[in-house]
């Protein structure tokens, strides 16, 4: 695997980036796990697919927030307007925020060494 693999679509304050990962063969870029590749290293695969992912915006956590393990357990923050959003693209995949993480960490367990791999 190399860079190619991803399609960053988001930057935070602090230079991580947000991408689609290109994992899926012959799925629709909207059917590609989201992932964060944080300015400090840190890394994770923070929503299964796009739907997922708006879900998990709603629910008040950004990508950078997902793969910190400190900011993963804070309270969920229900944005009215996200949620209005998400239920607008993706009715169907209503989902809690740790829903949403636990279904992408079980998916794609090895997402770090993948990481670390395409580093090395």
């Amino acid at each position: 695997m190399t860079g190619d693999a991803f399609r960053v679509f988001g930057q935070d304050a602090s230079g991580g980036l947000t991408a689609a990962w290109l994992v899926r063969p012959a799925a629709p870029l909207s059917a590609q796990p989201v992932v964060h590749l944080g300015s400090e290293g840190e890394t994770g695969v923070v929503a299964r697919d796009l739907p997922a992912f708006l879900w998990l915006l709603a629910d008040g956590f950004g990508p950078c927030e997902a793969v910190d393990p400190l900011e993963r357990h804070h309270p969920t923050r229900r944005d009215p307007e996200l949620v209005a959003t998400a239920g607008r693209f993706a009715p169907e995949r209503q989902q809690s925020a740790r829903a949403v993480l636990a279904e992408a960490a079980g998916e794609f367990p090895d997402f770090e060494d993948t990481i670390q791999r395409l580093c090395a």
